[in-house]
């Protein structure tokens, strides 16, 4: 939220996010931070009958006092001033001169003696409160567990409207606070919170210093998929369109349908080259919060489309206070540079022979050296030996050559890549690249503002940070494979003049063993469970803003073993 305070009136059903548990209410009414889960699509399924528009209500005096329910309204929405409290209310059934507002939740009525969830209770409770403020008369409230298939009849006494109103000023307390509560401890509710994923409560815990649930040695839980369903979609065909049809993505070459994809099905939509998209599809893709990353024919990383920006102006604040911050800026530098020195280490002692035993102590030493270093200078010094020694060694991971299939490799070079290596090394940095500036934005991050890559003129800066750690690891790996496998030979690259770069279908194949290393499952080094690398890099993107926040004392960097 901008501004000193945040907005007057408080939504009832954020209260209820508040009973339920104050750190979701702060992320998601503070930050602006929110994420679909099957059980919120479910339960929007669920109130898809009673969410239509322009709910209204009779004027007080204007209702009758005999009989049976006479009149029902379906959202419906009401302030009340007095508390600071608005609310948009499922149904209200008028009879005999009162009015009733239902709730309607999705899962089970608790099996305990009070039949409703303190969360459910302050909900239709500060509904009456605004019902009654603006003059009917309101004494009982429903909620209906569908779940259940029941209709609980909810009474307010006097107790209940007081702690109903002593839990409004505690949110607007906490609201105005600026300060994230600390996650539940091992809490049942965490596990089918739709906000796990960004809460990270066990995680959080974990990295604090105490184990979840304040017990040593507690397992720190997956609350969230291993993989997403969705999934990148990418269009290379030169002159090929991407237009929309109903709940589809439709890529046509030529006037003929190429492929169709559902569009709940795309986590986003990378365009290669000459590829047009239509309006009606952009405007779509903003609305559903899907990305469009333009690329260059060549696989130059050009830019991005998406919807509006994420509403985490506090998180934003704090980046940018950190990045004006040397101390802190070269603190996380180091970290970034410092796994990256690892995992380069960790791949080269997985992929080549005793050759290479120079270099691996080598790395192991500048690895402390990263943790010495006092300025942005000298840890850039310490990166580049890193990396001329790691590169150098390039070729001990690849697999003796065989007639047809050669590849030589010195060292890194680019702008043009001049041989192929160093060719597949540049297309899949683009690839990451892209990755990490999506994954920045969708948290709630600048991409284009880093600690250690300096602002420069489009070129994404926090993004390039992330991904020092995931070069070795996911870009370099991926190289690595497509050649030992012999996935790709010499036909599959063009020579032109010093430059060399690949052919239409040998970026299908880069492509196609890029998205299987992002989908591949790993053990979590730090956490134990298993996701996907895609995953990974969400985590570690939520991490840093757990960090910029003051939650974590320092970032963690990812380095497999």
């Amino acid at each position: 939220m901008i501004g000193d305070e945040v907005p007057s009136l408080l939504p009832a059903r954020m209260l209820n996010e508040f009973v339920y548990c104050p750190r979701l209410f702060y992320l998601e009414w503070v930050q602006g931070d929110f994420k679909d889960s099957a059980d919120v699509i479910e339960g929007m399924a669920k109130h898809k009958h009673v969410n239509v528009e322009g709910g209204k209500l009779p004027a007080p005096e204007e209702l009758a006092t005999d009989g049976d329910i006479q009149f029902k309204t379906r959202s419906l929405t009401l302030a009340c001033e007095k508390y600071g409290i608005i609310a948009r209310m499922d149904l209200v059934e008028v009879a005999g001169g009162k009015v009733s507002p239902v709730e309607y939740k999705k899962g089970k009525e608790p099996n305990q003696e009070e039949k409703v969830w303190p969360s459910d209770l302050v909900q239709i409770s500060a509904q009456i409160l605004i019902l009654r403020e603006n003059g009917y008369k309101c004494e009982t409230g429903f909620l209906y567990y569908s779940e259940s298939k029941k209709r609980v009849k909810v009474e307010i006494s006097e107790e209940i409207v007081r702690w109903t109103q002593e839990e409004i000023e505690k949110a607007r307390e906490l609201s105005n606070s600026r300060t994230i509560p600390p996650p539940l401890a091992d809490s049942p509710r965490c596990v089918r919170c739709s906000l796990a994923s960004i809460c990270l409560p066990d995680e959080v815990i974990s990295l604090s210093g105490l184990s979840p649930g304040n017990v040593e040695g507690g397992e720190v839980r997956r609350l969230y998929p291993a993989r997403d369903d969705s999934l990148p979609v990418y269009v290379q065909e030169q002159g090929a369109s991407v237009s929309k049809r109903n709940e589809e993505l439709i890529i046509r070459f030529e006037g003929e349908i190429r492929s169709t994809v559902r569009l709940i099905e795309v986590s986003q939509l990378s365009l290669f080259g000459n590829v047009q998209v239509s309006t009606q599809m952009i405007n779509e893709l903003c609305r559903r919060n899907i990305p469009i990353c333009y690329f260059t024919t060549g696989g130059w990383f050009n830019g991005l489309t998406h919807g509006m920006a994420h509403k985490n102006v506090e998180l934003r604040i704090r980046q940018y206070s950190a990045a004006g911050d040397k101390e802190m800026s070269l603190s996380l530098a180091k970290k970034f540079v410092e796994g990256k020195i690892k995992n380069s280490r960790t791949l080269l002692r997985r992929n080549s022979d005793n050759s290479s035993r120079e270099a691996l102590d080598l790395l192991q030493h500048l690895t402390v050296d990263v943790s010495k270093s006092r300025t942005s200078e000298e840890l850039l010094g310490i990166e580049g030996l890193a990396g001329r020694t790691y590169f150098q060694h390039f070729g001990d991971m690849i697999k003796e050559n065989t007639p047809g299939f050669h590849f030589d490799f010195e060292g890194r070079n680019r702008r043009p890549p001049r041989d192929a290596i160093n060719a597949l090394l540049s297309y899949v940095y683009a690839l990451l690249t892209k990755e990490f500036t999506v994954t920045t934005l969708a948290v709630g991050l600048d991409p284009f503002l880093g600690f250690y890559h300096k602002p420069r003129y489009g070129r994404p800066s926090l993004a390039l940070d992330l991904m020092e750690e995931f070069r070795p690891i996911v870009a370099d790996s991926v190289v690595i494979s497509l050649v030992n496998n012999r996935e790709v030979a010499m036909k599959d690259f063009i020579q032109r003049g010093p430059a060399t770069s690949l052919t239409s279908e040998a970026k299908k194949k880069v492509i196609g063993a890029y998205e299987r290393r992002m989908d591949s499952l790993i053990s979590h080094p730090m956490f134990g469970y298993s996701v996907s690398y895609r995953r990974i890099l969400e985590v570690q993107a939520r991490l840093l803003s757990r960090y910029l926040s003051k939650e974590l004392r320092e970032y963690p960097i990812f380095s497999t073993r």
